[in-house]
């Protein structure tokens, strides 16, 4: 109860300070912009919540927000992503320094390109988060993508004022991580762990809406038919456990056909990636449900 009650006047801060998400980063897909038609979608009741790809946690910190669960349990396949989540859980104190540091420096290409150098050749770890944080504020439209190397590629960004350091988001998505635990896992490996009642949200690496539309690389490996097929079948294999789950993808006819025998609703979305400016806009996404 003491930790109920300290978690919902933490949130009522964040009220007050306008921030209705502690998402700490940007990433392609992020579902901030999602959460309000979210909202109606999610299951009233359940037990532990699963995210299964990560991603920015929007969701998983909405959740947490609405439902407090006592238990969550989050997954991605980016070790590096999943490194700086636990940075925040575990030594968000130690982390906020560092970033203060390359916040306080000139925002230029040379000092981006030293630390995308260095971010390469490093081990996990807590500088290595800080650096992935400052990376992800000032490279191009804030991806994460990597070459045939598994190296990050993406170019600077050119911001005027990039925000490298959010400290209350930090102290706050610390906060809403301390019973969340953390894992690098493949989607098939992640399911497993989910069990009868519980809640699980997939939102896997878009079907493409055309064949020159995909963009898949945030890891090594693309995220194409086959596996979307295999996802499917992760997905039915839940239901049969009784599992609560909740899936996004792009509107087409292969994921509707995929997921015929479940409830489909239509979302509306704001396409935030595409080189050409006016093929940015609003498009329809769907979510799956079996509940």
């Amino acid at each position: 109860m003491e930790f109920q009650n300290t978690f919902k006047g933490n949130f009522q801060i964040l009220e007050q300070m306008q921030i209705a998400n502690p998402a700490f980063i940007k990433w392609a897909g992020g579902k901030t912009q999602l959460l309000r038609q979210f909202s109606e979608l999610y299951p009233q009741k359940f037990n532990h919540f699963l995210e299964i790809f990560l991603g920015s946690g929007a969701v998983f910190f909405n959740v947490k927000q609405k439902f407090n669960p006592s238990q969550s349990f989050l997954f991605d396949i980016n070790e590096d992503l999943i490194n700086t989540f636990k940075s925040v859980r575990d030594n968000v104190d130690e982390l906020i320094p560092l970033l203060r540091e390359h916040r306080d420096k000139d925002n230029n290409k040379a000092y981006f390109n030293e630390q995308r150098q260095k971010f390469n050749t490093m081990k996990h770890g807590l500088e290595k988060a800080a650096i992935f944080i400052y990376l992800n504020k000032t490279c191009f439209n804030g991806l994460y993508r990597v070459n045939s190397e598994g190296k990050f590629n993406v170019p600077f960004g050119k911001y005027k004022k990039p925000a490298i350091l959010q400290e209350v988001k930090l102290r706050m998505a610390s906060k809403f991580l301390q019973n969340a635990e953390l894992s690098v896992s493949d989607f098939t490996e992640a399911v497993k762990k989910a069990e009868e009642d519980d809640f699980v949200y997939m939102d896997p690496p878009y079907f493409p809406l055309t064949k020159t539309a995909s963009f898949t690389s945030y890891q090594k490996g693309a995220f194409l038919e086959n596996e979307q097929r295999q996802l499917a079948k992760e997905f039915k294999e839940l239901d049969k456990k009784h599992c609560l789950l909740m899936l996004s993808n792009s509107d087409t006819p292969f994921i509707r056909e995929l997921y015929s025998d479940f409830n489909i609703v239509t979302v509306k979305a704001r396409r935030a990636i595409n080189c050409i400016g006016a093929k940015r806009g609003v498009i329809n996404e769907v979510v799956i449900r079996n509940y």
